[in-house]
């Protein structure tokens, strides 16, 4: 079966061919780490993280380059640094808070189950490539020199009579609706007010590198030069994959597309460029000033990472998502039932209809019915708990054991494990005795302290009673 993407820039679905069936590269904009990452950017992480697990299944894990990148200098982090490392250098106090971040960063997207990329780029490190592109696009009059800043100039990128695609054609914007919908900086120095900034000078005690382009003054580069340069050093002048949340088509990709294109003369730069929507949290746009805004950290503290993950995957990932506590109390519970079922079970090969679901431009809400199928066969069936585990390890669950899982749930609820098995030794007594009363009023106790039993018997056919924490 065809795996078929939908591509922005065309904005259709089509089937996915790879430059290099041996070497498939995808590329997605990570976090710039001044800061915890808010959820938004947790549903970016799992949604690529699904196309790399996808990508390693159909290609094999050895033939899959995802390249994620760090941006590690930019304003905001500066003005932290300044803020929480008052008296220390401000390079070194901005080191000191892109390592704290990056480290937070990777840690909560692991919770979320993301494999980590085959590469972590961090934009400091690529200094020269971004250099060497801005000479090119200067040489090639696609960008100009003035008062210390490279600009490019989009204009001129329309003008070439080449090969090159339309400035605003991934976006689908003319260069009068980009000039009205930005925040345009208006500068005397700038030809047109769509000219963006490649490399600009820098302020008494920032980051500073060599200048490009003949400038003799210090400076550092503009926010979209940073991802053609890594996706350039890692994988190459064209490449398969393109993805971002879909607030960065416009104009962080916008303007990637173009930088890269003109730089490298050619009529694209990722084949295929995959964004996912929007996130509002209880039907409104998260934001500070609603006091709606969390972080995945936020989230984390309340709920295990699978959970997070599975109310996310539940939405098509090209649809915006409406994050309730409802749907994620619904995902702990399901959760909770493919732990008990699957999580001990051997995994067999994921089901070609789940497959079959993911390789339809990674429709992972159809992926969900097929695992709700798979679940009723796996209680009457081995063969099919081996199919459904194997399923939900594609997607990214099923990391812990069942008793593992059971036991952060227990941690979690602040019962005592203790105090829950000496009244149900209570609870068996009482009902080897046939004080059922008694027996009843143990029960109606624990479960007023959020404690489901069940009764049942072992292997050599004793009564046994088991528990849990009920959700």
């Amino acid at each position: 079966m065809d795996l078929r993407l939908y591509d922005t820039l065309t904005r259709e679905k089509r089937p996915f061919v790879p430059l290099d069936a041996d070497n498939v590269r995808m590329y997605a904009c990570g976090p710039t780490v001044y800061d915890f990452a808010h959820i938004g950017n947790g549903r970016a992480a799992i949604v690529f993280d699904v196309l790399f697990r996808v990508l390693r299944h159909r290609y094999g894990a050895g033939h899959v380059t995802y390249v994620r990148n760090i941006t590690d200098v930019d304003d905001k982090i500066n003005v932290r640094a300044a803020r929480d490392y008052p008296g220390v250098p401000l390079n070194e106090a901005i080191r000191k808070v892109t390592e704290l971040t990056y480290q937070q960063y990777q840690d909560d997207v692991s919770a979320l189950g993301c494999l980590p990329p085959t590469v972590q780029p961090r934009a400091t490190e690529h200094i020269p490539e971004m250099r060497a592109i801005i000479e090119k696009l200067v040489a090639g009059g696609f960008a100009y020199v003035a008062e210390d800043h490279v600009l490019f100039s989009p204009q001129a990128m329309n003008a070439a009579n080449s090969m090159l695609p339309r400035y605003g054609a991934l976006s689908k914007r003319s260069l009068d609706e980009m000039i009205a919908g930005a925040r345009v900086d208006v500068a005397p120095y700038k030809r047109d007010n769509t000219d963006f900034v490649l490399w600009k000078p820098s302020k008494p005690g920032e980051p500073s590198w060599l200048s490009p382009a003949g400038i003799n003054a210090e400076g550092r580069p503009g926010w979209h030069i940073e991802c053609s340069a890594m996706a350039w050093k890692h994988l190459g002048e064209k490449f398969d994959i393109h993805g971002g949340g879909i607030d960065l088509v416009f104009p962080h990709h916008e303007n990637e597309l173009a930088q890269t294109c003109c730089a490298f003369h050619s009529d694209r730069m990722a084949n295929v460029w995959m964004h996912n929507g929007f996130l509002q949290i209880e039907s409104e746009k998260m934001s500070k000033s609603l006091g709606n805004f969390f972080t995945i950290r936020d989230l984390l503290a309340d709920w295990p990472g699978e959970v997070l993950r599975l109310a996310m995957l539940k939405t098509h990932y090209r649809s915006p998502l409406d994050w309730t506590a409802k749907a994620t109390e619904e995902a702990a519970k399901t959760l909770d039932d493919w732990y008990a079922v699957a999580a001990d079970a051997e995994p067999g090969a994921p089901s070609p209809a789940m497959v079959e679901a993911l390789y339809d431009d990674l429709n992972t809400a159809q992926a969900m019915a097929v695992l709700h199928g798979l679940r009723g066969a796996a209680s009457s069936s081995e063969q099919s708990r081996k199919e459904f585990a194997g399923s939900l390890r594609l997607l990214g669950f099923l990391s812990e054991s069942a008793a593992a899982w059971e036991a952060r749930k227990r941690q979690a609820s602040g019962v005592d494990a203790t105090a829950v098995e000496a009244l149900i030794a209570e609870r068996t007594a009482a009902r080897a005795r046939k004080d059922f009363k008694e027996s009843d009023r143990i029960r109606d106790q624990l479960a007023a302290m959020g404690v489901a039993i069940k009764d049942g018997k072992d292997a050599e056919g004793k009564p046994i009673t088991t528990w849990e924490i009920a959700r």
